[in-house]
């Protein structure tokens, strides 16, 4: 028998509170909002007014419909006016006390058949349950902020829920317009359990100055199309909710990496808790405002900063896709460009990769065919390394193999002029190996393309202890000149990116194999609730299993952390030689190729 659910009760009236009660009253329900502030609770009703207005001025309803929706909100300050409601969502602060009294009142004013869920995305549902008079009608239900747009619904059942709640929670959140995800009862659920962990690792990477916080906050928007940086997010999020909910995760998991970063504490204690406060990792015009102003941090260009060297020619080495876009994004740029391979007949070959990909360009109207042409005339195939001996700038894009780019790089170093800076592109192998294979380790230097390189705006600058200024502000300005967004980090396993990109991958690896989630569900959650382009499960395919764990290995390899040790389920995959798109079988099963 299904739970009629007319009347539903919202009990805290802060931001997601408030947005909670919109999405219902705006899909017809009457609701009850209810807060022990009435300034709270008037803030609630302004906030109705404003984005109701907003919607007839965008021609999405009429006058008359905001009437009705504006006349379905009702506030009130006595958890009492509960009474006639089928459903309560309670969204009060993250304190197990504070949400287990409202519950326990909540026993004793609405009917037995009601609903009770809770908004925390980090303490017990389980444990909040057992202690109410009727622990099956206690369930979690997590909206994403803002959720009047995030579609994202996670229904949170525990061992002590039952089904007739359930179904009754997911059967609204269709009702509403949102994709409900049911999922077991443990501190982040799917959603915040992956991006929790992630948002860690990147405040312990700003912590220990390995980049600045604009560089990760880069990195991740521009080499994961991410639509905000970690840091920045934190901000909006609340340094104090993040750190709430990992004392939680950590004491459910006992995972250092879910332990929180000292300087999470560091910001609390000081009261810097991001925008809500005006100032967390970034300082913002006013409390609550969403406009960071310079300060202290801030980067400006450095007074005497040594200029890089004069480069008019480029030397690409390698004839697969990432050369070849490498190479594209040098001559459209306007660079000189030799072109080298292992034989003259793989040379050619990526020239003409590098043809077809500018065609396709012509073909969308991006560039004139005179373009095209020119482009491609400032290019020279070559089938020995011999032909870079009057480059000012060589970079390989060789096989992830150490040994085959130090003997590389020993070539290099014997073919290139004295000056010329000689680069990787290496995304997981130490560059500073690569730099010792020469007799002159101050001009190398990494820089780390993102796939494809034609489009993707993102490139790592990665600094040895060898390398010199000049060489390092060389490769930040050409990169800089065919309009890429440099940022600056040390020698160490995945730089920037990869160093918290594929933590999460394994993370999201583990859920699936502790039986925590299915793909669909994780992918759905990370698209709709974190705003990703691509599930994690979807973007493991396309990368391919085996380099994915090779870069896992390397990061447990570098930082001897038990929490990055690969996944048992991906090394399984990889074994039975399911490597993703690529093989037609991964986390999925793709066509015949």
């Amino acid at each position: 028998m299904d739970i009629p659910l007319p009347t539903i009760a919202v009990v805290g009236l802060g931001t997601m509170g408030t947005g909670i009660a919109e999405v219902l009253a705006r899909a017809g329900r009457e609701v009850i909002g209810i807060d022990i502030s009435d300034a709270a609770a008037r803030r609630a009703a302004r906030a109705l007014e404003a984005s109701t207005a907003r919607a007839v001025g965008r021609g999405r309803i009429s006058a008359a419909e905001r009437r009705a929706v504006l006349a379905r909100f009702r506030t009130f300050s006595d958890l009492r006016a509960a009474a006639d409601a089928g459903l309560v969502i309670e969204v009060v602060p993250e304190s197990y006390e504070t949400k287990l009294g409202v519950l326990r009142a909540l026993d004793g004013i609405v009917a037995p058949s009601a609903v009770l869920a809770t908004g925390t995305n980090a303490l017990s549902v389980t444990r909040l349950a057992a202690e109410s008079a009727r622990p099956e009608r206690v369930l979690g239900l997590h909206f994403f902020h803002p959720a009047p747009v995030m579609r994202l619904v996670e229904v949170v059942s525990s061992v002590l829920t039952s089904d007739r709640a359930v179904a009754a929670v997911t059967a609204l959140a269709r009702e509403l317009g949102k994709e409900p995800v049911a999922v077991g009862d443990r501190p982040g659920f799917v959603a915040d359990g992956l991006l929790f962990g992630y948002l860690n690792q990147a405040a312990a990477m700003y912590e220990c100055g390995y980049a600045s916080r604009e560089d990760i906050d880069a990195a991740m928007r521009l080499g994961c199309g991410l639509p905000m940086g970690p840091l920045a997010l934190l901000d909006l999020i609340g340094v104090d909710t993040a750190r709430t909910v990992l004392d939680a995760m950590h004491a459910a998991s006992h995972d250092r990496l879910h332990a929180p970063s000292p300087v999470l504490r560091q910001l609390v204690d000081a009261g810097l808790t991001g925008r809500k406060a005006g100032r967390g990792f970034y300082t913002y015009e006013a409390p609550g405002s969403a406009v960071p102003v310079p300060d202290a941090l801030t980067p400006s260009p450095a007074a005497g900063a040594v200029p890089g060297r004069q480069v008019a020619s480029v030397g690409v080495v390698g004839s697969g896709t990432m050369a070849s876009g490498i190479a594209e994004v040098f001559a459209v740029a306007g660079y000189g460009v030799v072109l080298t391979a292992r034989s003259p007949e793989k040379a050619a070959a990526a020239r003409e990769r590098i043809a077809a990909s500018l065609a396709r360009s012509v073909d969308r109207g991006r560039i004139s065919a005179g373009a095209r042409d020119a482009t491609l005339a400032r290019i020279v195939p070559a089938g020995s390394a011999d032909a870079l001996a009057e480059v000012d700038l060589a970079v390989e894009a060789v096989a992830e193999d150490l040994e085959v780019k130090r003997r590389l790089f020993a070539t290099l170093d014997k073919v290139c002029r004295p000056g010329a800076v000689l680069a990787t592109t290496t995304s997981s192998l130490p560059v500073v190996a690569c730099a010792r294979a020469t007799s002159r380790p101050a001009d190398v230097v990494g820089m780390h393309f993102f796939n494809p390189a034609p489009a993707m705006k993102l490139v790592e600058v990665v600094r040895t202890v060898l390398t010199c200024d000049e060489a390092h502000a060389t490769v930040r300005e050409v990169a800089a000149t065919v309009r890429k967004h440099p940022v600056d980090c040390g020698d160490r396993a995945g730089f920037i990116v990869n160093a918290l990109l594929f933590p999460y991958l394994n993370n999201a690896v583990k859920m699936v194999g502790e039986h925590y989630a299915t793909p669909d569900d994780i992918d759905a959650a990370m698209k709709l609730g974190g705003g990703y382009p691509m599930g994690p499960f979807e973007l493991l395919d396309v990368v391919g299993l085996d380099v994915s764990l090779a870069i896992e290995r390397a990061l447990h390899r570098e930082f001897r952390d038990p929490g990055l040790a690969p996944a048992p389920l991906l090394e399984h995959l990889v074994a039975a030689g399911c490597l993703g798109r690529k093989t037609g079988r991964g986390f999925r099963e793709y066509g015949r190729r």
